[in-house]
C-alpha cells in the first residue's frame, strides 16, 4: 500500500514545515534539495537541447502589470495583497507569464525568432485558503517549472504537439505515467478574457493537438485568458490533481502589444503558448515520492552511494573512496557508527539509496569494493574506479 508522501517525505529527510515559518510553506531539507536540484537540471538540459532559452526574473512586479495582464481583474482573490512603497504597489506574483512577455517585448523580434521558447523555474506565490493547504500538493510558495512559447498562429498546432512529446519523454524518465489528459474549457459563469472567437481559435488548436490521445473535457477549468490541456496524475488516496499543462493564449499578446517583424515587414501579433512539463517542483515531488515511496531512481536519488567500512582499520580506505566518489560527480557518505547489519538497513530500508559499498580487508588490501544494490543484489568486489565509473553511469541524467 502507498504511504502519503505527507509521512513518507517527513521520515526521509526530504522535506518539513514549521510553524513559524507558516501554513503551505514547506522547506527543502538536504536530502529534498539534492534530489530537487538534480531533476531541476536535468529539466534544464533537456529544454536547452529542444530550444528553450532559460531566463530569471523577479518574483515580484508592479500592480499595473497584472492589471494589464488581466491578473487582477480575474485572479486577484489567489493573489497576496500589494506592498506599498512608495509610490507604486508591488505584488507577488501569481504566475511567470506577465513577465515572460514583457521579456519578448524587451527587443525587437522578427519572424524568424519565431519560436521563441523562454523557460524559467521561477517563484510563484497564491494566496490559498488554510483549508485546502496540503503537504507539497497545494501550498503558497510554489516553484514553477514554467515556460512561454511565442510563436505565429500557423506554428502553433506543432508546437503544441512538440510541448506534448517532450512532457512524454520527462515523465518517463521521472518514472510515472499521467492517469488522465483533460481539455479545460470556458464555462458558463467565471470570469474569462477575451471574445468568443479568441476561444474558439484556441479550443480548436487544442483539440487538433489531442488527436489520438484519449482525454476528457472539463468545462470550468480553463484559466481566465484561455483554454488549456492538463496532465492529470492521482495521489495515494485516489485523488485528481494537475500536475503538467499546455495553454493557448491570444489575450496577454495583445494586452501587452506584443509583435514581431513579418516576412513582408509589416507588424503582426505572436500567440502565447503556456507551458509546464512537469508542474511545480512541490506538487512533482509529492507525486514522486508516492510513486517510488522514496526509492527514487538513481540519477535523483538524494544519496546514490553510501560507504560502511566493517571496521576502524578501513575508515581511512572507505572515506578515501567516498572522495573520489564525489570528485566523479557521485553524491557519497561514509557511515562508520554501528554495526553493519545496522547500517545497511539504515541506508537501504530508510533512507533508500541505490548503492552500498562494502569496504572490508580484502577490498583495502586489493583497492577493491563490493557493492550492494537496493533491491538485495550482490555485485562481485571489483576494483574501485570501476565502481565508481558504473554508479556515475547510473546517475547520470537520463538525456
Amino acid at each position: 500500500m502507498s504511504v502519503d508522501h505527507r509521512k513518507l517525505g517527513r521520515e526521509l529527510d526530504l522535506f518539513d514545515s514549521d510553524p513559524l515559518i507558516g501554513a503551505g510553506l514547506p522547506f527543502w531539507l538536504p536530502d529534498g534539495a539534492a534530489a530537487r536540484h538534480a531533476v531541476e537540471s536535468y529539466l534544464y538540459e533537456i529544454e536547452r537541447r529542444h530550444g528553450y532559452r532559460h531566463v530569471h526574473s523577479p518574483a515580484l512586479g508592479k500592480r499595473q502589470m497584472y492589471e494589464m495582464s488581466g491578473h487582477w481583474q480575474n485572479f486577484a482573490d489567489d493573489m497576496f495583497p500589494p506592498m506599498r512603497l512608495g509610490g507604486d504597489e508591488l505584488v507577488l506574483r501569481p504566475s511567470q507569464c506577465p513577465h515572460h512577455a514583457l521579456i519578448f517585448k524587451s527587443r525587437q523580434r522578427s519572424y524568424r525568432d519565431l519560436p521563441m521558447r523562454i523557460a524559467e523555474v521561477g517563484p510563484m506565490y497564491r494566496a490559498e485558503r488554510s483549508g485546502v493547504l496540503g503537504g507539497l500538493a497545494r501550498v503558497r510558495s510554489i516553484q514553477l517549472d514554467d515556460a512561454h512559447n511565442f510563436c505565429a498562429l500557423d506554428q502553433v498546432g506543432d508546437e503544441v504537439a512538440a510541448v506534448l512529446r517532450l512532457m512524454r519523454v520527462s515523465h518517463a524518465a521521472l518514472g510515472f505515467e499521467p492517469a488522465a489528459f483533460r481539455l479545460s474549457l470556458r464555462g458558463d459563469g467565471g470570469k474569462y478574457a477575451g471574445d468568443d472567437a479568441m476561444w474558439a481559435r484556441a479550443e480548436s488548436l487544442l483539440r487538433g493537438a489531442l488527436a489520438g490521445v484519449d482525454y476528457n473535457e472539463a468545462p470550468g477549468e480553463a484559466a481566465f485568458y484561455g483554454p488549456k490541456i492538463d496532465v492529470q496524475i492521482e495521489d495515494s488516496a485516489g485523488r485528481e490533481w494537475t500536475l503538467a499543462t499546455i495553454q493557448i493564449d491570444f489575450h496577454q499578446p495583445a494586452a501587452f502589444d506584443l509583435s514581431f517583424v513579418a516576412a513582408d515587414g509589416g507588424r503582426e501579433r505572436p500567440v502565447m503558448v503556456h507551458q509546464s512539463l512537469i508542474g511545480s517542483m512541490e506538487r512533482l515531488f509529492g507525486h514522486l515520492i508516492e510513486v517510488h515511496q522514496g526509492a527514487f531512481p538513481a540519477w535523483y536519488a538524494p544519496v546514490q552511494l553510501d560507504v560502511l567500512p566493517l571496521g576502524a582499520g578501513q575508515a581511512e580506505a572507505a572515506r578515501g573512496f567516498a572522495v573520489a566518489a564525489v570528485e566523479a560527480g557521485v553524491r557519497a557518505e561514509v557511515h562508520e557508527d554501528g554495526s553493519l547489519g545496522a547500517r545497511i538497513r539504515a541506508a537501504v530500508g530508510d533512507r533508500k539509496i541505490p548503492y552500498i559499498g562494502i569496504v572490508g580487508e580484502r577490498e583495502v588490501a586489493e583497492n577493491l569494493i563490493a557493492l550492494r544494490l537496493r533491491d538485495g543484489r550482490q555485485l562481485p568486489a571489483m576494483p574501485a574506479a570501476e565502481a565508481i565509473a558504473l554508479i556515475a553511469s547510473a546517475g547520470r541524467l537520463p538525456l
